[in-house]
């Protein structure tokens, strides 16, 4: 009996596949680079400014033949940037920038009201205290005013059904909306008059928890050292700081929560 020679039992067409595998192994290996690269090019061109709102990116088939990779890889950089409202797809016209929204934030500034309606709880709003005055230097400091700087400082507090849920301390900025020094705020919160009222550019929110002390106990109907959730915002619109608002919530009425997504997914907590 014979037997055929081993080297006859991998035939040329059987070390061309292993070899296209091998192929397709590192082309593999090289799309996650690409995907990134693409995503943080078009990224990047968006956020210095040079693709502005309304301008349309390039082609998915452009970008592939660009960047020498797969229509998929393209696809997926383009639907993480649309996740994330930088560019939005047009049925049959392609993909542009889009323009920033007004309320677009780490977190977003909501109005408390729609915050209480959405516990299906009635909502009511009594203004405390109202004052048009001259900024003082600790105010100059927190939103970076000049020495003749004014200010309106209202309280008030924000109730869901017949407890209090919020309470508001805040500080406008005169110079950057000078309509307030003449609104009385006894019917519309302070927040909400702004959202309708003052498109901003940015904001910083600082959120850390404390024990009430006599004022905020007293006002939220809560023992005093009770632990609150307080959200210290500051915004700022075209340069200039627009108000600078403290809202505290007691503890267990309230909590926050965000979506996010790693930039790098391979990078740990």
């Amino acid at each position: 009996m014979t037997f055929p020679d081993r080297a006859n039992l991998c035939p040329a067409s059987a070390e061309a596949t292993i070899f296209t595998l091998g192929d397709n192994r590192q082309a593999e290996a090289k799309e996650p680079s690409l995907h990134r690269r693409i995503l943080e090019d078009v990224e990047g061109r968006i956020l210095s400014g040079e693709w502005p709102p309304g301008h349309r990116i390039p082609f998915e088939h452009e970008l592939t033949e660009q960047y020498q990779c797969s229509r998929m890889t393209v696809n997926k950089a383009i639907t993480e940037l649309v996740k994330r409202g930088l560019i939005e797809r047009r049925r049959k016209s392609g993909s542009y920038v889009t323009h920033p929204h007004a309320q677009s934030a780490v977190l977003e500034i909501h109005d408390i009201r729609l915050e209480v309606e959405s516990l299906g709880l009635p909502y009511r709003y009594e203004r405390r205290t109202r004052v048009n005055r001259a900024a003082k230097a600790g105010d100059r400091r927190l939103m970076e005013l000049s020495e003749s700087a004014r200010l309106t400082e209202i309280s008030a507090l924000h109730f869901a059904g017949a407890q209090p849920f919020c309470l508001e301390d805040r500080l406008i900025n005169l110079e950057a909306v000078p309509e307030a020094v003449d609104e009385s705020f006894d019917e519309t919160a302070p927040g909400a008059w702004l959202i309708s009222r003052v498109p901003w550019s940015a904001a910083e929110h600082r959120i850390r928890a404390v024990g009430a002390d006599a004022r905020a106990a007293g006002l939220l109907a809560i023992a005093p050292g009770t632990p609150c959730l307080v959200v210290e915002r500051r915004t700022w619109s075209g340069g200039l700081y627009v108000t600078h608002v403290r809202l505290t919530y007691p503890g267990e009425k309230h909590e926050l929560v965000a979506e996010f997504a790693p930039s790098h997914p391979k990078q740990g907590a």
